[in-house]
């Protein structure tokens, strides 16, 4: 099985990321996206959840995989490679960067703030 976990590492806002500060991604009212679904679930948890935690339950949530049904379906879905958080509509559109602890649980970091800057600084 892959993962897609760092561990002390951040995850860097895009350099084409059109916006200058963070921004909440928008609501939609039929279906949530990709963006919402992660920053409802860090932002809820922050350094409780894994990449590949993440990643999997947007995954579950928006092909409505039934709880019985998540463990099988997490070994397929990870049988395959998948793409990081760095692809993340979060760091590329919405400006948030992405933490990864020592134990490869995530948060977010908003581009700008003291934190973002002092992560960034951090060597790796």
């Amino acid at each position: 099985m892959g993962s897609t976990n760092y561990r002390g590492t951040l995850i860097l806002v895009a350099d084409d990321c059109p916006s200058d500060e963070a921004e909440i991604p928008p609501t939609r009212t039929k279906s949530p996206t990709v963006a919402e679904l992660q920053y409802a679930l860090i932002s809820a948890r922050p350094y409780e959840m894994t990449s590949d935690d993440v990643l999997f339950e947007v995954f579950a949530t928006r092909n409505e995989i039934a709880a019985d049904k998540r463990t099988e379906a997490r070994e397929a879905f990870f049988a395959k490679d998948q793409a990081c958080l760095r692809s993340s509509p979060l760091g590329k559109r919405y400006g948030w960067g992405i933490h990864h602890d020592a134990d490869g649980r995530v948060a977010l970091v908003a581009v700008g703030s003291d934190d973002y800057r002092a992560l960034a600084l951090t060597p790796r």
